[in-house]
């Protein structure tokens, strides 16, 4: 049995994407934010394999989805400043992001350490939420149709999660 390690080579590679969220932030060129939306798009799927290659780590199982999260609400925040979305949209394609950060408050504070393998719905709304970001950096009217289709596959992806969870505790033995 292998020993997971506490630190690993695409921990870092993750841990660009908190720069990468300030530069989102401070940066008003779209060409600029295309660019850094495509390195961070490129560090979360490179981290994941590089991480599946040679080993996870306990501290990128921590920092990879607060990374993710950091970065979204970063480029989502300047959507909402900028005009672009309205509050209800902000929290429709940021949704199941904040039901994750409570979900991960809730165990935590409960002292239950669990661990969910990423699943398609979550892959989706990641999916969804660059796509409303290019639509963002290119001035595009999708983005509102692209907000709340994001909004309905979280939905979707939060009631999958749930129901995986209820289903795992339930066989577990108390």
């Amino acid at each position: 049995m292998r020993q997971e390690r506490l630190i690993t080579p695409p921990d870092f590679l993750t841990a660009v994407r908190i720069p990468l969220a300030v530069a989102f932030v401070v940066l008003a060129n779209p060409l600029h934010r295309l660019i850094v939306l495509a390195a961070t798009v490129v560090s979360d799927v490179g981290d994941g394999i590089w991480a599946r290659r040679t080993g996870g780590s306990r501290v990128g199982a921590i920092l990879d989805p607060i990374c993710d999260k950091l970065f979204m609400l970063a480029a989502f925040w300047v959507l909402f400043r900028e005009s672009s979305l309205h509050l209800v949209e902000l929290f429709a394609v940021l949704l199941r992001d904040a039901v994750a950060l409570l979900s991960f408050l809730a165990v935590w504070i409960l002292g239950r350490p669990t661990a969910l393998p990423a699943r398609a719905g979550g892959k989706a709304v990641t999916i969804g939420q660059v796509l409303v970001l290019l639509a963002f950096i290119a001035d595009s009217d999708l983005i509102r149709p692209l907000v709340w289709a994001t909004g309905a596959v979280s939905l979707y992806a939060i009631a999958d999660y749930s129901r995986v969870v209820l289903t795992s505790s339930e066989r577990e033995p108390e």
